[in-house]
């Protein structure tokens, strides 16, 4: 099983380390106004000061959890251990998670490079493990050696000042940029087809069976494409290392949702149904074009009653723990995933591509209107 690519606290993080941590949150903020249009942000820092046990509330009484709704925001306060499995869940939905690397490691690295922390920063010179971006606060014309050597070979990584504020903003938005998941295919063609009485992914609607058709559709937009299916049930020509096999069993298009996700938890994964004959390239085109990386899923509003439709999706990686947690609540149907996430819902270009066909009177209609020109 494929592991998801997580740090300490997300997928894309970075530790903010070398100067004063007045800066480190003043940068925070000017990148995290930056960057949240895009990117959902997160922030990772450490309180200096005790907090007032009258502060506490309730935990100080021995809740083990307060929540507080604000006017603009939610407070949520925990007694006890926040250990790996908390982390990681807290911030799985985050894009971006920057952190003060005073207190806290990260994968990557935004070093300052300040000569009145110089000694600070020398003593945390093994947690530069990845630089990406190097800022020169007043009075530093270069890098620190030690900062040097802790770069790779060849590096060029982007050394801007502190005053040259819209350039560091446009640096790490090209980072963010590069991190956001590449977008694999999946044709879902594991159905039984009971109420069609024969496969419909066999159908022949385009002058193919209908799973290759759909398989040409996706293979221009996606980095690889996969025909999902049951297991022996694999159709012919397809190769094995092109097919994802249900391994999350009984549970139809959840299941093999969750099945792609578990070959690889750090692509998104356009999914299409081989049920829709009218499903054309602008509309797949106007779908990818609208992707929301920032949401767990982008989707078509359903035509028919008004609901997303989430087997002509973009479902992002960080929707898997989320369909996961959702199946250990004995729910496993992604339409109410897509309802109660923040999922990016978009209008279709054309209803009538959304038709899916399940009977043999919805093919016959279909067939007709095929048959105009």
């Amino acid at each position: 099983m494929a592991r998801p690519l997580f740090g300490n606290f997300g997928r894309n993080e970075w530790a903010m380390l070398g100067t004063h941590c007045d800066n480190i949150k003043l940068v925070a903020d000017t990148l995290i106004a930056a960057l949240s249009r895009g990117f959902k942000c997160a922030y990772v820092d450490s309180s200096h000061h005790p907090t007032d046990a009258t502060e506490l509330g309730r935990i100080a009484a021995g809740a083990n959890m307060e929540f507080t709704e604000h006017d603009t925001y939610w407070q949520r306060n925990y007694n006890g251990p926040f250990n790996e499995k908390d982390r990681l869940s807290a911030f799985a939905g985050c894009d971006v998670v920057l952190v003060n690397g005073n207190h806290h490691s990260a994968l990557r690295q935004i070093v300052f490079i300040d000569p009145k922390k110089q000694e600070s920063l020398q003593r945390r010179k093994d947690r530069l493990t990845h630089i990406d971006l190097c800022i020169l606060m007043p009075g530093a014309d270069d890098l620190f050696a030690f900062v040097k050597d802790a770069l790779p070979n060849g590096s060029n990584v982007p050394t801007i000042r502190f005053e040259n504020t819209g350039d560091w903003i446009a640096a790490m938005v090209e980072l963010c940029k590069l991190t956001i998941p590449c977008l694999n295919g999946l044709v879902l063609a594991g159905g039984q087809s009971t109420r069609m009485g024969f496969d419909k992914g066999g159908i022949d609607w385009h002058g193919k069976p209908q799973r290759d058709y759909m398989l040409e559709l996706l293979s221009s937009k996606c980095k690889a494409t996969y025909l999902s299916c049951r297991e022996n049930v694999a159709p012919a020509p397809h190769p094995p290392e092109r097919t994802i096999t249900d391994t999350f069993t009984g549970l139809g298009p959840y299941g093999a949702l969750l099945s792609a996700f578990r070959t690889d938890p750090n692509a998104a994964w356009l999914v299409v149904a081989c049920d829709l004959p009218l499903l054309d390239e602008p509309v797949l085109d106007h779908l990818v074009k609208h992707r929301l990386p920032r949401a767990t899923a982008t989707a078509y509003q359903s035509p028919h009653d008004d609901l997303p439709e989430p087997l002509i999706a973009i479902w992002e990686p960080k929707s898997y723990p989320l369909l996961l947690s959702y199946l250990a609540l004995g729910i496993s149907c992604p339409r109410k995933v897509l309802m109660n996430s923040d999922a990016h819902i978009i209008l279709p270009i054309n209803p009538d591509a959304l038709t899916n066909v399940n009977t043999p009177e919805e093919l016959e209609k279909v067939k007709a209107k095929l048959a105009k020109p």
